[in-house]
């Protein structure tokens, strides 16, 4: 799993300077042997592996953020890694446990990778998380876990409140932006 790992990080093209030491910074870790994943909680190792889902609805342009009650913040969807779990199948696992549907990718791969420590009740660990997009109608019902979150709430783009998520939660959307203008303009080619 380490390779796969590893090849998942060499395929993400960095939107900047951050993103490249991150890669970097991931990448090193990963040749280095030490654990990539979490075995114990809320923290052991201290730094691990978590894939993170950004829900996207296409149709109303907007995300879906979940207000993490340990971190306290407004965080898109996701989860640690398990020992030998492929990063897109804890995509899988965790939108069911978190929202009770099913994962549609909308990129099968991550497209953005950040290294932050974290913040809220679990602070004081590192998580490598792979930037995963999720496809979502904003108008389904979700059942979300009120366990682990306060609520859940869909974000115009240039609406998300960036002074309590994430501190990537804004370079990601800047990288998304430009995917999707990417992808737009490559759909009119075609046609």
């Amino acid at each position: 799993m380490r390779s796969t790992i590893r090849s998942l990080v060499t395929q993400i093209a960095p939107l900047d300077l951050r993103e490249q030491a991150d890669c970097n910074e991931t990448l090193a870790w990963i040749d280095s042997d030490a654990p990539l994943f979490r075995t114990a909680k809320p923290a052991t190792p201290s730094m691990h592996l978590v894939s993170y889902i950004v829900v996207y609805d296409p149709a109303t342009a907007q995300i879906l953020l979940v207000d993490h009650r340990n971190a306290q913040l407004w965080l898109p969807c996701g989860g640690h890694v398990e020992p030998d779990e492929h990063p897109a199948s804890t995509v899988s696992r965790e939108i069911y446990e978190e929202l009770g549907i099913e994962a549609q990718f909308y990129w099968p791969e991550p497209c953005f990778i950040t290294v932050t420590e974290t913040v809220g009740l679990t602070a004081g660990h590192i998580d490598v998380s792979l930037w995963y997009v999720v496809q979502a109608d904003s108008q389904q019902a979700l059942h979300y876990d009120q366990a682990e979150f306060a609520q859940i709430r869909w974000f115009a783009l240039a609406d998300v409140p960036l002074e309590r998520s994430d501190p990537q939660l804004g370079r990601f959307l800047g990288k998304f932006q430009q995917l999707l203008n990417r992808e737009d303009r490559r759909l009119l080619a075609v046609r």
